[in-house]
């Protein structure tokens, strides 16, 4: 057996399920606060980022688990964080109901047309949602998810041997490029002008992008991401072509749905093409005007994105009728981002009110000199990830204390985002977090893609360090 059936197998046997991960994380960020910080003293605190907790009897306690408790309750019912929940499962629904309209089964047939075996539908699946990735991360990865499985319905209906989480993994392989792309979360927001003075309490220009995503470094290293990544995927599978696929689990077969009865009435309206085009398009047109009047990329965020999702979706719908009815399909793949975002936004809270992450962070940054500097940061991004798997909330609260650490080091500031960002986006191939929404497309599960993201985190790895060390 080689060296991807043995890891494989050992996930298979030991591997749970992501929702059991997010418990066991939380039990261990629980366990990790308590032994390495101390009560906070919130109402004497002037630190800000206590604001919307002061009230809360549980965090206000000064008994340490009762104090963390309340921090815990506090991130799962973030309201901000609960309305990232929507964003994200309206991304993967109207994406979901996108690649159920003919218009994108006849793009994408063309495409499948060369997916005649698992190493070319691999580097095909992977290069594609990479490219997609790097101009926007909400986009490739619902992307990402529905090319997997519509491979995978390719090689069921022409009877191809497939490695189906071979293929899954190179779908989700664009979350390797995302945070060093255009719609990264901390180079867009430290963009912004104001932004670093409210993050730092520090009197700093903006940082534009010639300085973090368009800088030599960064194009350099995105630019090995996709080209290595996708040639790494199709040398395993060609080592493991798969086998035919007897069924695909989970889902039914993501196409138009036609009305299983004949319409009566007012019903009609929903079944007329024009209305859904009519809809459609005036919410194109409105999008379309909102870019043009903000003139930047900053318009791209998920509210942006789904609302040009929901206007194409409309658009390529064959009525209303059917895009009511693949929103009703779609909603199954949902669930796993239902059920588990709020537990890690409870985690996201225990180590932003805890101040664990500030000891995570602090400890890498105390021992860091200029050279050191860049990889203790990308190190510590990279851990950090693991228990806040969201680039912006990690950013708001790890930044701080990089663009500190980075002043005093005399290290330019772009180098240092980066730095974070390349962390970020390392160990989201161990994170299940983000597959959720693949997870929820193609029926696979997180112990199935594994195996193989890991490989691509360790050659992520490789050339992150090499782009860090070497400009």
């Amino acid at each position: 057996m080689n060296l991807a059936g043995k890891i494989n197998g050992f996930f298979i046997r030991f591997f749970p399920s992501t929702f059991t991960i997010s418990v066991i994380l939380t039990f261990l960020t629980f366990v990790l606060a308590a032994i390495f910080t101390d009560p906070v003293n919130i109402e004497t605190s002037a630190n800000s980022i206590y604001s919307d907790i002061i009230s809360d009897p549980l965090s206000k306690s000064k008994n340490h688990f009762a104090q963390l408790t309340g921090f815990w309750y506090q991130g799962m019912w973030n309201t901000g964080m609960l309305a990232f929940t929507v964003q994200m499962m309206l991304i993967l629904v109207l994406g979901y109901v996108m690649a159920a309209t003919s218009g994108f089964q006849n793009i994408i047939r063309k495409v499948l047309a060369y997916c005649s075996n698992t190493a070319k539908s691999a580097f095909l699946v992977a290069l594609i949602t990479l490219l997609v990735s790097f101009f926007n991360w909400g986009l490739g990865l619902i992307f990402g998810a529905l090319f997997a499985r519509k491979v995978a319905e390719y090689a069921q209906t022409n009877k191809i041997s497939l490695n189906y989480p071979l293929i899954g993994a190179a779908g989700y392989s664009g979350l390797m490029v995302w945070h060093g792309g255009i719609s990264g979360s901390a180079p867009l927001k430290v963009a912004e002008a104001g932004h670093l003075k409210a993050l730092t309490g520090l009197d700093l220009a903006p940082i534009n992008f010639n300085q973090t995503i368009f800088s030599g470094m960064n194009l350099t290293v995105s630019l090995l991401l996709i080209l290595f990544i996708p040639l790494l995927l199709y040398f395993l599978g060609k080592k493991n072509p798969g086998q035919r696929l007897l069924q695909l689990e989970d889902q039914k077969s993501i196409g138009e749905q036609s009305a299983d009865t004949p319409a009566t009435g007012a019903e009609k309206i929903d079944r007329l093409r024009w209305m859904s085009l009519i809809i459609g398009m005036l919410i194109i047109t409105i999008a379309i005007i909102k870019a043009i009047k903000t003139g930047n990329a900053g318009v791209i965020d998920p509210n942006y994105l789904n609302f040009i999702l929901f206007g194409l979706a409309l658009v390529f719908s064959a009525n209303i009728n059917a895009f009511l009815g693949n929103v009703k399909n779609a909603m199954g793949a949902a669930s796993g981002i239902l059920i588990q975002f709020p537990l890690y936004f409870g985690i996201m809270g225990i180590m932003k009110y805890s101040g664990l992450v500030e000891i995570f962070s602090g400890f890498l940054m105390d021992i860091s000199n200029v050279t050191t500097f860049p990889i203790f940061t990308f190190m510590s991004a990279a851990l950090v990830n693991i228990f806040i798997p969201n680039g912006g909330g990690q950013w708001a609260v790890q930044g701080p204390i990089i663009i500190e650490a980075a002043q005093n080091l005399g290290i330019p500031l772009g180098k240092a985002i980066m730095a974070l960002a390349y962390g970020d986006q390392v160990t989201n191939m161990l994170q299940p977090f983000w597959a959720l929404p693949l997870l929820g497309i193609t029926g696979l599960k997180a112990k199935d893609i594994i195996p193989f993201t890991l490989f691509l985190m360790l050659i992520g790895m490789a050339i992150f360090i090499t782009g860090l060390l070497l400009f």
